[in-house]
């Protein structure tokens, strides 16, 4: 399906604009979306059950170690179908508390010799509003066979100071659909977000967003909701060290390593794009992140890798360098919809988990 893919569908692709793709194909998934019993059968198909033991982590069942990053189903219309191509979960979002249109077009880029993507695209979302609504709907055929995460923003009209009250507002209304929650704190596109990555910011929003859980599950009776953060691949070391603490102090739950770069490595320095950079220039400075944060917390924070991985070698990177699951997406575009199940076969064969 890769070869085919790369060989005859993806050129049909990439002659179109990159975001024209993007909704053309999810366009056809939320169709697909829709059928439920043909998601749920090729799901089965696509399943590697009775092959490789499911993963478990912060208190959840993950049926294969590769997700589908944040930024592919941006508002929830089309998870099932994800589901349905072999990923052991799937974060929606990036979502934030007050609907935005996101930057000006053109605002996605490729690089295909470089296997890249750059975008800035602004959080462009629904709404945590309009987004609840629409998950509520799609409960009701039944929870997701595999962890749902969503990931949560700051509205960039909201103020930084009030940066807490924006995410706790959009927790609230999203939470009975989380399966966990990632906060995004570190995009290169709304003004400033990655500020909020200083210490001090960060304290007073991760504290604010952890009493709202605790608070909720008191009120519920229920568990609390897994939260992890998700960084930069631009900080420094003693940068991710003061993350690391405030993590530990306040007891989230993982770290989701990491967003795209600003960096312009090799032949893309010439590029005049401002923007994220994804894909496989992101690979290096991904694996060394996971790889300082697993020695910085003696492999006892849960970490998922993301960064340039598009194979079954590029995943076990992640994994040996201290990551539990990963995440695809610019890979996802390069490799085509099979790639979560060729990667979970490949890591299922290469640590010679099957039964």
């Amino acid at each position: 399906m890769g070869i085919c893919y790369e060989k005859g569908i993806r050129p049909f692709f990439f002659r179109m604009d990159p975001e024209d793709a993007h909704e053309w194909v999810a366009e056809a998934m939320k169709i697909m979306s829709a059928l439920r019993p043909v998601c749920r059968w090729m799901a089965r198909q696509n399943s590697l059950a009775g092959h490789l033991r499911p993963i478990e982590l912060f208190g959840l069942k993950f049926p294969n170690a590769v997700g589908l990053g944040a930024g592919f189903d941006k508002n929830a219309k089309f998870w099932p179908a994800v589901l349905a191509l072999g990923f052991g979960h799937v974060e929606i979002g990036t979502v934030t508390h007050q609907r935005q249109p996101g930057n000006p077009k053109p605002r996605l880029f490729r690089f295909p010799v470089e296997e890249a993507l750059i975008n800035r695209m602004g959080f462009n979302n629904d709404g945590a509003e309009k987004i609840a609504r629409r998950l509520k709907r799609q409960f009701k055929s039944g929870r997701p066979e595999a962890p749902l995460g969503i990931n949560i923003g700051k509205s960039k009209s909201t103020p930084l100071d009030h940066a807490a009250e924006d995410y706790v507002g959009s927790f609230h209304r999203l939470a009975e659909f989380a399966d966990y929650f990632t906060i995004n704190i570190s995009s290169p596109n709304t003004p400033d977000l990655r500020s909020l990555q200083e210490e001090t910011r960060l304290v007073y929003l991760l504290q604010a967003l952890k009493n709202a859980n605790e608070e909720r599950a008191a009120a519920l009776g229920t568990g609390r909701i897994p939260m992890l953060v998700k960084i930069a691949p631009d900080l420094s070391f003693p940068q991710i060290d003061g993350v690391l603490q405030t993590i530990s102090d306040l007891g989230f739950d993982g770290i989701i390593a990491t967003n795209t770069t600003l960096a312009r490595p090799g032949r893309l320095a010439e590029v005049d794009q401002y923007g994220g950079l994804s894909g496989k220039p992101l690979r290096r400075a991904s694996t060394g992140i996971i790889k300082y944060i697993s020695r910085a917390t003696g492999g006892k924070l849960p970490i998922i890798g993301v960064g340039g991985i598009d194979d079954s070698e590029t995943a076990a990177e992640k994994l040996d360098a201290g990551a539990s699951l990963v995440q695809v997406y610019t890979g996802l575009v390069y490799r085509g919809p099979m790639i979560a199940r060729d990667l979970a076969r490949g890591l299922a064969a290469r640590q010679r988990d099957w039964v």
